[in-house]
């Protein structure tokens, strides 16, 4: 007998809700929707249309609930993960105080800087263990200075439209930038510097926990955060290896017994994010597929043209490299435009064609992973003998081989659903508290690997 459990999956920039069943040894999953929401540009700010979302996830719950009910069969959990970092705003009646602001809008630009004005860096970096990114949760709402009844954090915000329940979930909260390593929860003296109290948030919950039921079907908090969804997918028994998540963003990183908030990942602005059964996601953020993104709807093209433009790389012999997270790329009126003011301004060669383009962004890609993982080699408590790639970007083989090539490791690519899968895995643990979810990622994925 099958079991069945919905993952909604929402990246920054689209979502999309998968299906898995369970069989008692692996997962398999259909997609049910997908389904984009731009950012939302209002008088000079950037939003996104948290309504829009909702709808759209609530008419894939309703539709898959009615189909499995149509077949005598019924879903027996829901889960949700998000992108990190920005926040909903609610009244106390539950209704949305504004629109959230989205990551990319400029007014937290220089939030770092000034939030310096007001606590040394070091000393907020042993706090948190969090890298410096002037979108970082802190800075947003330090800038922002909400009035707001109640601060959720986007799949919270979600769950809570859903079941009336109010949450934090550890694993996206520990991107904020806001909690102590140690005690797991809001730094108290961080909540009064930017002028919030902490029962403006919704109680901490660890990844496994019921958050409430929609329409009778339990509401799971899962590992909130879309990398550490992903993470939990990733099919290996052992952790001698360093995983790249490969979507709009890039995180690389590895999974840490411990937190590590020393000088080395304080000068390398490394990240320690919360995970699963105590673990640290010790990372950092590089600029994944945003560039190509950009670039690719500029020249005219959606997503079924990505496997041909991928291939136009080989067209070109163009060497330039460029550092794909200067601030230039941030979210430029046009992308091709900045490549070659970068270029200019560097004294490269700029790209002419689709294909110096594509090969340019690719390689630069690779140039970037390779050297953050000489960094985080340092940094690691374990050996790092492979690179595990997750994500979309892992259907990439262009990519793939350029980053085996430039690392000198061997990149085991897939499963591109990952952070579905970890989804759904905590679901699963959460009804099934003795399952090796390890052993059932292992079960349902199939990998590419790509010797340097």
């Amino acid at each position: 007998m099958l079991n069945y459990h919905l993952a909604v999956d929402l990246g920054a920039t689209s979502g999309r809700v998968m299906l898995a069943s369970f069989d008692g040894r692996r997962v398999d999953m259909e997609e049910v929707a997908r389904f984009h929401y731009p950012m939302l540009p209002i008088a000079g700010h950037l939003f996104w249309n948290l309504p829009l979302i909702y709808q759209n996830v609530k008419a894939a719950i309703d539709k898959t609930v009615s189909d499995l009910s149509a077949r005598n069969e019924k879903l027996s959990s829901i889960g949700i993960d998000t992108w990190g970092c920005d926040v909903a705003y609610f009244n106390a009646d539950g209704t949305l105080a504004g629109l959230p602001y989205c990551y990319r809008d400029t007014h937290t630009e220089g939030g770092v800087k000034r939030f310096a004005a007001k606590m040394p860096l070091e000393n907020l970096y042993s706090r948190t263990g969090i890298q410096f990114m002037d979108f970082n949760t802190l800075f947003q709402l330090d800038t922002i200075r909400p009035k707001a009844d109640r601060i959720l954090f986007m799949p919270d915000a979600l769950a809570y439209m859903l079941t009336g329940n109010a949450v934090t979930e550890f694993t996206v909260a520990s991107t904020s930038q806001m909690l102590n390593l140690k005690t797991g929860d809001f730094d108290p003296e961080l909540l009064e510097i930017i002028g919030l109290r902490r029962e403006q948030f919704g109680r901490m919950v660890q990844p496994g926990e019921e958050i409430g039921k929609y329409n009778g079907v339990p509401v799971i908090a899962v590992a909130g955060h879309d990398t550490a969804s992903a993470v939990i997918g990733i099919p290996t028994p052992d952790k001698d290896y360093a995983y790249l998540s490969c979507g709009t963003w890039a995180l690389l990183g590895v999974e840490s017994p411990q937190p590590n908030s020393g000088a080395k990942a304080f000068e390398y602005n490394f990240t320690n994010e919360g995970g699963i059964d105590g673990t640290t996601r010790l990372l950092k953020n590089i600029c994944g597929m945003w560039i190509f993104e950009r670039v690719r709807h500029e020249s005219g093209h959606d997503d079924t043209d990505v496997a041909m433009l991928a291939e136009m790389c080989n067209n070109s012999k163009l060497d330039t490299i460029i550092n794909p997270d200067s601030p230039a790329f941030a979210n430029p009126e046009s992308m091709t435009k900045a490549i070659r003011d970068y270029c200019s301004e560097n004294d490269l060669t700029p790209p002419e064609s689709t294909a110096d383009y594509v090969r340019v962004i690719y390689r630069s890609l690779a140039a970037r992973v390779s050297e953050v993982l000489g960094w985080l080699a340092e940094i690691s408590p374990n050996e790092i003998k492979r690179l595990h790639v997750i994500g979309g970007g892992s259907r990439n083989a262009n990519l793939m081989q350029m980053l085996a090539t430039a690392t000198g490791l061997p990149v085991i690519a897939g499963p591109a659903e990952s952070t579905a899968l970890g989804n759904v895995l905590i679901q699963l643990r959460s009804i099934n508290p003795g399952i090796d979810i390890k052993q059932i990622a292992i079960n349902s994925t199939e990998t590419i690997t790509y010797k340097p």
